[in-house]
């Protein structure tokens, strides 16, 4: 075996030895157009000018498992907000946690730089009932409850890399306000149009890359027309999580563009699944925990034949992530857990469910630092390094390694 790559898992890299026919699959990396100057002269044509003065303006960020250069580029945003007459008292950066857990300081400064210190930061609770506006409801249901003080706000801006959701499609863009600032039944009801109750199944549109013909896609396209972004930061990414590209417009037109652009690097055809594959999250902060790391396994597992295996490098350093996943494996299995969630959905039911049918259709193994028995409860099997090498070079039948499963999404035959 003189074919070798190396694989990243946290802050880590480990060498993987492979079959001289294995194939490996990788996004395409996006070229580099952004520059501090650039960003700055599309930031002024796209402000608008003396409107600022005296306004409210809030700027909508993404937590610490979504960055998009943060550090470097939201204080050039909030110079030019300065410098179109917006006052430091009336700029507030709104962190868009939707369900996720709150941040600690540090890992605010860590995440947004200096500014963390020096303005206004909103963290987002979507339990205080307090705080929301009460918009009406969509056609599918979804009641349409977002931040007051974003509603209200004269000037909001979202900030945020586009990528793959597994459900709805693309993240980032309209995601930010809704589900990001919104209430957590809210949230709840718009994540239900993933399970399809009449078919007992997860819905068929409710997949990466698809906007068309996505029930839950098409309820936030609805939900963003009650508050729509006055501007829109869209981030493109590379493999390594570092920004390559800064779109800077606003509108569905806008958002649809950038989510094009991702899916053409991160996309590809494969006729045929693998009988095996190897993947990595990427590492840090893609396999922070468990339900990040799902996306990943998600994606990967779209790549694997029916009664296939698939080995994913997730070191999950912060555990499954999330108090709501868990309990789901212990409702006596996917019937049971689907009439529940069908009933009321809740935290991360529907990444409990996918990964219910995900282990039903394939064996996953997982590198990871999840304790075993946590790694039986899911449906996997814990491998340490060195019996997923042993694996990979007792395979005979097809196998590909993708070193960046967050990224990669096969465009055809979803499961």
């Amino acid at each position: 075996m003189k074919k070798s790559i190396e694989l990243k898992i946290g802050g880590h890299r480990f060498g993987l030895p492979l079959p001289d026919d294995a194939d490996i699959l990788m996004n395409r990396e996006p070229p580099k157009t952004v520059s501090d100057k650039g960003f700055a002269s599309d930031l002024d044509d796209a402000l608008p000018s003396r409107f600022l003065h005296g306004a409210q303006v809030a700027v909508v960020v993404a937590d610490k498992t979504r960055l998009c250069g943060y550090d470097r580029y939201l204080p050039l945003l909030i110079d030019a907000l300065e410098k179109k007459g917006a006052l430091k008292e009336n700029i507030t950066v709104y962190i868009a946690y939707g369900t996720h857990s709150a941040q600690s300081d540090a890992e605010c400064r860590a995440t947004y730089g200096d500014v963390y210190s020096r303005y206004r930061f909103v963290h987002h609770d979507c339990t205080d009932d307090t705080c929301f506006a009460d918009l009406g409801a969509t056609r599918r249901g979804t009641p349409v409850r977002i931040r007051r003080d974003i509603v209200e706000a004269d000037f909001v801006i979202t900030f945020g890399a586009i990528s793959h959701h597994y459900f709805a499609g693309y993240g980032g863009g309209r995601k930010l306000i809704f589900p990001g600032l919104g209430q957590r039944a809210a949230i709840y009801r718009n994540h239900g149009l993933f399970l399809d109750p009449h078919r007992r199944a997860l819905s068929a549109g409710c997949r990466s890359g698809c906007l068309a013909g996505n029930p839950l896609a098409e309820d936030l396209d609805e939900i963003e027309g009650y508050r729509p972004a006055d501007l829109a930061i869209h981030g493109i990414l590379n493999s390594q999580g570092t920004v390559r590209r800064l779109m800077v417009g606003s509108g569905v037109a806008h958002f649809r563009q950038a989510c094009e652009y991702h899916g053409r690097n991160c996309e590809i055809d494969v006729d045929d699944g693998y009988d095996r594959v190897v993947a990595s999250c990427g590492g840090y902060p893609k396999d922070i925990n468990f339900i990040q790391a799902h996306k990943a396994v998600h994606h990967a597992a779209a790549f694997v034949k029916d009664g296939g295996a698939l080995i994913v490098f997730a070191q999950c350093r912060d555990g499954i992530g999330s108090t709501t996943f868990l309990p789901w494996f212990g409702m006596g299995g996917w019937k049971a857990a689907f009439d529940r969630l069908s009933d009321a959905y809740q935290g991360n039911g529907g990444t409990a469910l996918a990964m219910m049918a995900k282990t039903r259709r394939i064996e996953i193994f997982l590198v990871t630092d999840l304790p075993p028995d946590v790694c039986r409860r899911i449906g996997v099997t814990r491998l340490d390094p060195g019996a997923a090498v042993d694996r990979v070079r007792r395979y005979g039948s097809s196998l590909a390694v993708i070193p960046n499963a967050s990224l990669l999404v096969r465009r055809r035959t979803w499961r």
